[in-house]
């Protein structure tokens, strides 16, 4: 098992937990990169597993063209929408049947600890698609507040999804802890001014402030415990 890595200076009393959906709750990113990868097919190379990584937590047409730069193609305006809307296409395929069975190990016991302690849940997340699989996964529930890319155009590392989700669970970005799985969602929750859990690769999430391999790793108390305990 990797080690959790603490970052310092993590505190308690947070009152907001703010989670990114692909890569953190769900297993959907194995499906993004296989759609990615079908695009790459599409214009003959292959997706490499660093441009993958790349595009976590981008907007769809960020994705598209670091998919594309890597292969050295710059697309037209034109082709830029239809391959994007092709991604896309073949994404919602590849999720069509998504189901409980998807979560990732500690999605549902985290939701349920800090329901149990009062914490205000937020989804942060740059997909468009982010209710259809809160539903298919059963979990929507769980949060006071969705804000997703059909909310906030900007695309991560911007930081107005975090920003959007903190004002709507009437919480400040200071007090919010937000869970992210990619480099760009980091970046841009640190520039809200939140607290970030990279849930990853260390390597990869070196800006967040504590990383750890799954949401099974992270003790909720050091976050959202009472203040001065």
């Amino acid at each position: 098992m990797a080690e959790t890595i603490n970052q310092g200076g993590v505190r308690r009393g947070h009152r907001a937990a703010v989670f990114d959906l692909d890569g953190v709750l769900v297993d959907t990113a194995v499906h993004h990169r296989a759609a990615w990868q079908k695009i790459s097919a599409e214009y003959g190379f292959d997706l490499s597993a660093e441009t993958a990584e790349a595009t976590k937590g981008v907007g769809r047409f960020e994705a598209l063209d670091l998919v594309m730069r890597s292969a050295g193609i710059k697309l037209s305006e034109s082709e830029r929408m239809t391959a994007a809307a092709r991604k896309n296409e073949y994404y919602l395929d590849l999720i069509a049947d998504i189901s409980p069975a998807e979560l990732l190990p500690g999605a549902v016991s985290t939701l349920q600890s800090l329901d149990s302690l009062g914490v205000r849940i937020a989804l942060a997340s740059g997909s468009k698609n982010a209710g259809g699989i809160l539903d298919r996964t059963g979990i929507r529930d769980f949060f006071d507040a969705v804000v997703d890319g059909t909310v906030v155009a900007a695309p991560k590392p911007d930081p107005a999804v975090f920003l959007e989700a903190a004002r709507r669970v009437g919480v400040s970005p200071a007090d919010s802890v937000v869970f992210e799985d990619a480099a760009a969602g980091v970046e841009g929750a640190n520039r809200a001014g939140c607290t970030t859990v990279g849930i990853g690769l260390p390597a990869v999430l070196s800006a967040a402030r504590l990383v750890a391999p799954s949401l099974l790793e992270v003790d909720w108390t050091a976050f959202f415990g009472p203040a001065g305990v």
